[in-house]
């Protein structure tokens, strides 16, 4: 197998254990906070066991290799899995999954910004047309009780695009570590605001596959997988948590996204997937 094709097998295979996240999120019955506390703390357990494993006699230094970059990466995934769980528990699924498809659109513009990488007209096009897209969708709720989940949901794709930027700036080290310390902070952050309480027996089940297996393996492939492909592809492959996930929420708890966001979905969902296949033209 070729390297290209191993990545986008890692990479297809991490949206595939990550999509269900929002679904689990919707079955556990408990408040936001809880939920980060307990989805950090498991997390962090996980991809510590699973790096010690891996790594073995090399493990302290792989956790030291990301440096000063590496804390500030894990700080801003920390944060970002708080705004994660705050917009998925405020908005529908749908929405919150929607408007995060948009972190490529913010990672290309601080791409631009720190890294000073040119701006293809095809991108500054395609960032028009996702924050049309989003305008549709936050329109829709403006007036209603859901409109701060959607904008810590536009907060969570501004983060994920410069947590990735700063990745790719520091792409000689394996920031795969740097996970393991976001999910310290996100259970460090949840716990300040509000005492994290006992999840009910009848969820401990999901919440203990969501924290210890889907989490750690999601996040440990996606790190792995976007080194062997383009970034266009990566997102590319990102649009199937946005299509699938709303879909498994629609379908068990009967989450109806509404009509805004179907029309606004479909503009961010077009506008990404045309500029992907923009790129993909460009780099053969």
């Amino acid at each position: 197998m070729s390297q290209h094709a191993k990545g986008l097998v890692i990479t297809a295979l991490a949206m595939l254990v990550i999509t269900p996240d929002a679904l689990l999120i919707r079955l556990i019955d408990t408040d936001p906070w809880t939920l980060a506390f307990w989805r950090g703390v498991l997390s962090a357990v996980g991809l510590l066991v699973a790096l010690a494993v891996i790594y073995r006699g090399r493990f302290l230094a792989a956790m030291i290799a990301p440096g000063i970059p590496g804390l500030w990466i894990g700080t801003l995934f920390g944060v970002a899995a708080v705004a994660f769980v705050w917009a998925i528990t405020h908005t529908t699924a749908a929405n919150t999954l929607l408007i995060l498809a948009t972190g490529s659109m913010f990672g290309a513009a601080f791409s631009w910004w720190l890294l000073r990488e040119p701006l293809p007209m095809r991108t500054a096009l395609a960032m028009v047309g996702s924050a049309v897209g989003v305008v549709i969708i936050v329109g829709g709720d403006i007036g209603g009780g859901s409109l701060d989940g959607d904008l810590s949901a536009l907060a969570l794709a501004a983060i994920c695009g410069l947590t990735y930027t700063l990745i790719r700036k520091h792409a000689v080290t394996d920031m795969v570590p740097t996970a393991a310390f976001a999910g310290i902070v996100t259970a460090v952050i949840a716990a300040l605001v509000s005492v994290p309480v006992a999840v009910p027996s009848g969820d401990l089940g999901w919440l203990l596959v969501m924290g210890l297996v889907m989490l750690p393996l999601g996040f440990g492939l996606q790190f792995i997988g976007a080194r062997y492909i383009p970034a266009p592809e990566v997102s590319l492959l990102f649009l199937l948590e946005a299509v699938i996930g709303p879909l498994l929420v629609w379908a068990v708890v009967h989450e109806y996204p509404g009509e805004t966001t179907f029309i606004g979905g479909a503009v961010i969902l077009m506008t990404l997937a045309l500029h992907a296949a923009w790129s993909l033209r460009g780099l053969r």
